[in-house]
């Protein structure tokens, strides 16, 4: 999905958005998603990742250093809610992508329906307007990737008894 929102000057900003349902229960997803450190448990070809500075992986602030696919990327924890189940995080250094101003959010809601989970993930940034669908496409297409291995380790996991 994409949309052009405006920034407080009326700047054009591009979202991408991309969202499923997981059959295990929001809560078991969170548990893996909320450690910033997690991502190469969760990502396929994301190789060693360590939080910088000797912060944990949920501490706000945590800068994030993972390889992914060869390449270094640095990424800092914005914000993140237990409560809520989501994080946001931003480029330390310069995105792999021709993009300013990114920051990206991953949100684990309940389905009580059926005890699943609702997952979005979604990323705001701008860029050169030629490029904006490109790159909304790009990134909703790589949220698609991630979540999919999500759900292939998800199911590597035993659900637990419910109570």
């Amino acid at each position: 999905m994409m949309a052009i929102l405006h920034d407080s000057r009326g700047a054009p900003v591009a979202k991408a958005y991309y969202s499923t349902v997981f059959e295990q229960p929001a809560g078991e997803v969170w548990k893996i998603i909320r450690d910033f450190n997690n991502y190469p448990v969760w990502v396929h070809g994301a190789g060693a990742s360590e939080i910088e500075d000797g912060k944990s992986g949920d501490t706000v602030g945590a800068v994030r250093n993972v390889l992914y696919r060869g390449r270094r990327i640095r990424q800092r924890l914005l914000a993140q809610s237990d409560v809520e189940r989501f994080q946001t995080y931003e480029f330390v250094d310069t995105p792999t992508l021709p993009v300013t101003d990114f920051s990206a959010t991953v949100q684990v809601t309940p389905v009580i329906d059926g005890n699943r989970a609702f997952i979005e993930w979604w990323a705001e940034f701008e860029c050169d307007p030629p490029r904006r669908v490109g790159l909304t496409q790009t990134l909703t297409g790589w949220f698609e990737i991630w979540l999919e291995s999500l759900r292939d380790e998800m199911a590597l996991r035993p659900v637990p008894a419910e109570i």
